[in-house]
């Protein structure tokens, strides 16, 4: 389509200069109007795109200044985007959050922990694939985070050999499917590369969790609490995790435990409603996220009417509604599933590498053997 409108374009403007050409003085005359007339239309349409991008900035920043909330000290927050990697790079890769207490001690400290367990070997690096909170950081902070792309290139750029990529998604969604295309581009620029899986993955995953969840909320589990867990939710098959946890549970005798989301299904009214159904005097909210950002501030725990703590207390059922603004990434027990999730990733570049060099070794046999029969 670009070609033939390309070829139009010329097209046309050969059959102008034709025209033009038999004009005598006409020529000039038709030359310079549409010139000028080009260059007001070029000033015009610059103006209007600066005015445009000068509306947007502004815009972004009053955004920032209206932010009447406390995140905590950036410069606390290692970025890990430094050069000189090495060989061996572990890339963890988040959605990433603007709230910078959150980020250090959720995805920062998984990040701590890989780096505890593999840096000897590997150089733990960062990637975020939110652009939106990566600008926003930028902008307020002065703090600049790699998106995907800026950490794969800094990856190819300082050699790396073997890349290893473990990101910090929940499930297998539509963020961890944008992860695996995107290093698929890059496939060709190392030697090896692999991706790990994300923290729900498997049914022993789902009960590690169930596990941890419960024992980081022991203490509100009294017989008359509903704890109840906000995730994010999805539009893809993925969704239906949040419903498989929800069976963990009640499986597990965990009956007053409730899951929901955000933006899919089971909602908050969903939530709610299981909630009512109970003989329970008080709630405790709590994400079910890895961060605790602006969805577990503001759409959980927030003051306007449509935030799942302010839901709970119109309905005017419980005595209590507490929030617990803590993300899950602080859980010493899912830094550790997302340890072996790393280890199982490593673990596979060997067998990769160990099935690449049998592979080699039965060429070169097959190769001895054909010219032995020769």
């Amino acid at each position: 389509m670009k070609k033939s409108k390309l070829s139009v374009a010329l097209l046309t403007a050969c059959m102008a200069a034709t025209l033009l050409a038999g004009c005598g003085d006409k020529k000039t005359e038709t030359t310079e109007a549409t010139t000028e007339a080009t260059t007001e239309a070029a000033t015009e349409a610059a103006t209007t795109t600066e005015a445009t991008v000068a509306d947007a900035t502004a815009s972004e920043a009053d955004a920032d200044e209206d932010e009447n909330y406390e995140t905590g000290d950036a410069s606390l927050d290692n970025v890990r985007n430094q050069d000189e990697i090495g060989d061996n790079e572990l890339l963890v890769v988040s959605f990433g959050t603007s709230f910078n207490d959150s980020r250090r001690l959720t995805i920062g400290a998984i990040e701590n922990k890989l780096d505890e367990e593999f840096g000897k070997d590997y150089s733990v690096r960062r990637g975020f694939t939110s652009q939106i909170i990566i600008d926003h950081v930028k902008r307020r902070d002065g703090i600049a985070i790699d998106n995907m792309t800026e950490a794969l290139d800094r990856a190819v750029d300082n050699g790396v050999k073997n890349l290893v990529i473990q990101p910090t998604h929940l499930m297998n969604g539509l963020e961890y499917t944008d992860v695996v295309n995107e290093v698929g581009d890059y496939a060709d620029a190392f030697d090896q590369v692999v991706i790990g899986d994300p923290l729900l993955t498997s049914d022993e995953d789902f009960d590690e969790v169930v596990k941890a969840i419960t024992d980081a909320t022991a203490e509100y589990d009294d017989g008359e609490t509903a704890i109840c867990f906000m995730g994010h939710g999805t539009e893809a098959d993925s969704n239906e995790v949040y419903q498989k946890m929800q069976d963990k549970l009640t499986d597990a005798g965990f009956e007053n435990y409730f899951v929901g989301t955000v933006e899919a299904t089971p909602s908050v009214d969903d939530v709610l409603a299981k909630v009512q159904a109970g003989d329970y005097k008080k709630v405790v909210l709590e994400p079910l996220m890895i961060v605790a950002g602006d969805h577990a501030n503001n759409d959980m725990a927030g003051d306007d009417e449509d935030s799942w703590k302010s839901q709970f207390v119109a309905s005017g059922n419980f005595d209590k509604v507490d929030c617990q603004i803590e993300g899950l990434g602080r859980i010493e027990a899912v830094e550790k599933l997302y340890v072996e999730h790393t280890k199982a990733a490593i673990d596979s570049l060997g067998s990769t590498e160990e099935s690449a060099d049998s592979d080699a070794a039965a060429d070169t046999e097959a190769d001895s053997a054909e010219e032995s029969a020769e």
